[in-house]
């Protein structure tokens, strides 16, 4: 009769992807569209956020990354985010979803290096999905 791999071992090899999702809440404006354009107008959004990452399991704890480690990572982009005003900070001038989508990535990925990808949605039925080559 065989024996049954060793599991723990197998673990190492299952590329897993897990997520954690946040919402917060800003204002802003889009600067760059057509005059008479609601969105010209100062507004608010409650914002979601999902991240993603992406890994190998790891075999002694049997999971990609910790989510409580995920969110300590999303902790100071989210405290440059919520309650705020997003045209007011460097690089989220023209704030749309596909751009804040892209700002996070950035922010996030330099410490980050599994983030596989960031999805933002500004209402319950609009959002971007950013996979980042940056």
């Amino acid at each position: 009769m065989r024996e049954a791999p060793n599991s723990t071992l197998l673990l190492g090899a299952i590329p897993m992807e897990i997520y954690k999702e946040f919402t917060f809440e800003a204002a802003h404006r889009l600067p760059n569209v057509p005059t008479g354009h609601k969105c010209a107008r100062l507004h608010g959004h409650s914002f979601y956020v999902r991240i993603y990452v992406s890994d190998s399991l790891d075999p002694h704890t049997g999971w990609v990354m910790d989510f409580s480690e995920l969110k300590q990572h999303f902790q100071p982009i989210y405290e440059q985010l919520d309650h705020h005003y997003l045209n007011d900070i460097p690089g989220l001038e023209n704030p749309t979803s596909e751009i804040l989508c892209r700002w996070i990535w950035q922010q996030l990925k330099p410490s980050l290096p599994i983030l596989s990808q960031i999805e933002v949605k500004e209402t319950c039925t609009s959002g971007c999905i950013y996979r980042g080559i940056d």
